[in-house]
């Protein structure tokens, strides 16, 4: 037998003044996202934004359908937006945030498992790290670097890439 460990590495900031100021802005964008989520089941809102290496912003948020799971989550939104629009305009950060009228929020919300699949898709896909900014409007934020960080058990085959 061998024992393994996998360790996962983050940063935690106790508020967005302590992020430079054009990740403070990416939050900023990611807050106005939400305006624009669908989520009159969950009342759970998600916006992101998504900085281009060409410095373009792209804005997301969840999409919910009564016909569940017919749904999308944010994160998704923005990356399928990506892939379509911009696959040539790679995406250097996201800043991913949430608010609800029924509870407080007091630590960032992470992505779900199926988010972080096309997350490693696509950061596989450009070839190079996405930085996620995990933003709490009411305490921390998390930055992770790379999708290891945040699923390191990753579904991913070589084999199965179309060469």
């Amino acid at each position: 037998m061998i024992k393994r460990e996998i360790k996962v590495a983050f940063e935690e900031y106790n508020d967005i003044n302590e992020l430079k100021n054009a990740d403070q802005q990416l939050c900023r964008e990611a807050v106005k996202a939400l305006a624009n989520s669908h989520s009159p089941y969950s009342k759970f809102r998600v916006g992101v934004a998504m900085r281009l290496q060409s410095g373009k912003v792209i804005h997301a948020s969840n999409q919910e359908n009564v016909a569940y799971p017919s749904g999308l989550c944010a994160e998704r939104v923005a990356l399928f937006n990506w892939g379509a629009n911009h696959p040539d305009d790679p995406i250097e950060t996201m800043a991913i945030t949430a608010q609800t009228d029924e509870f407080e929020l007091t630590k960032p919300v992470t992505s779900c498992g199926s988010c972080l699949q096309v997350l490693a898709e696509y950061e596989k896909k450009q070839n190079r790290p996405i930085k996620v900014f995990l933003y709490c409007q009411n305490g921390p934020v998390w930055a992770v670097e790379g999708i290891e960080n945040q699923l390191p058990f990753l579904f991913f085959e070589d084999r199965l890439v179309i060469q």
